[in-house]
């Protein structure tokens, strides 16, 4: 169960809340936040839980006691209502649908700008591109690492943009996160328990992709644990899974958007560049994923596509891009929501 504290509670009266759980033989973990701070407890089965809820109701500075049964605490749903993940005045979870454009990988300075400055004037307020890349293939280009990031971040200052990239190892955080302004764990890492924690402890907002075969349960318990460690900044990532069709890259569970809905309070997003891996399909799904519900995209957008050094088969070009942009915003509008960009009609 989650013991929510007041606001304005002090580290004195949580610390009693959490001795008392002790003492009825739970496991707790507290988190101290900016306004409200809260205690995680793993119960024990033969106590009766209803009988512990009233006696911590009753202590100093408690304002409620809520009860989960799932396996993970911090990110379901009955902890609180939904978050809107603030990045620095980008607000990822309220009413506009926020999109995230740039390449999949940084290539060069000059196709890093180009690229940024387009998506900045369709009306992205994100800047997503891969410095450090996993790839299948021990020989394939794995990004260009430090100058990368670097390219990243004045990208990002030139054009007004907050940046998103992708960390791979634990001894790499603190190096991204001086340079990103959310730090994405990808498909591959999504059960790194390692890596998650770190993530958790670093209080940068993460956007955490779906495991290529993990259920809706594994994807929150991941998410779990960068909660647990302190963080609740979390992002969920919905960009495919692998199934036996083989004409798309991955396929896009799309009903994986409104189900979250029902499971977590966290913002949920949508790549339908990864979950596709085929140009042509990028609009149509990001208008179906924008239809039910998500609250932001990832999209991968390059000069030249054909030419790209990887992925440039699931990239849309800049033209394409622009012609997209309104095209959206008049989905989040039939929605009752907006993508933060003038409507043409």
């Amino acid at each position: 169960m989650i013991i929510v504290m007041r606001t304005g509670s002090n580290r004195d009266q949580v610390d009693a809340v959490s001795n008392r759980l002790i003492e009825l033989g739970y496991k707790t973990n507290p988190i101290f936040g900016v306004e409200k701070s809260i205690v995680c407890a793993i119960g024990v089965p033969e106590y009766d839980k209803m009988e512990a809820a009233d006696q911590l109701r009753s202590l100093d500075g408690v304002d409620d006691v809520v009860f989960i049964s799932k396996p993970y605490k911090f990110v379901a749903k009955e902890l609180r209502g939904k978050t809107v993940v603030d990045v620095d005045g980008v607000k990822i979870g309220g009413d506009e649908v926020v999109m995230m454009a740039g390449p999949c990988t940084v290539e060069s300075e000059a196709q890093l700008m180009t690229t940024a400055e387009a998506v900045a004037r369709g009306g992205a307020k994100v800047l997503r591109g891969g410095a450090y890349k996993p790839s299948t293939s021990p020989y394939s280009f794995q990004g260009m690492g430090l100058p990368g990031l670097e390219l990243l971040k004045e990208a990002g200052r030139r054009f007004n943009l907050k940046v998103i990239t992708e960390v791979m190892h634990v001894r790499k955080v603190e190096e991204v996160c001086e340079y990103a302004d959310i730090l994405q764990v990808g498909t591959r890492n999504a059960q790194n328990y390692d890596l998650l924690r770190e993530v958790g402890l670093s209080k940068k907002p993460v956007l955490l992709k779906r495991g290529m075969t993990a259920r809706l349960e594994e994807w929150l318990l991941a998410a779990e644990y960068i909660a647990s460690a302190g963080n609740e900044r979390i992002i969920l990532c919905e960009r495919g899974i692998r199934t036996f069709e083989t004409h798309t890259r991955n396929t896009l569970d799309l009903s994986s958007v409104p189900a979250l809905a029902s499971l977590t309070h966290l913002p949920v997003i949508v790549d339908p560049s990864q979950g596709t891996g085929r140009r042509e399909l990028v609009p149509p799904m990001s208008k179906a994923a924008i239809a039910c519900g998500a609250d932001g995209l990832l999209v991968e957008v390059h000069p030249n596509p054909d030419k790209a050094i990887k992925d440039g088969v699931q990239s849309i070009d800049i033209k394409a891009y622009e012609k997209l942009m309104p095209e959206l915003g008049q989905v989040a509008e039939a929605v009752g929501r907006s993508l933060g960009i003038p409507v043409r009609v």
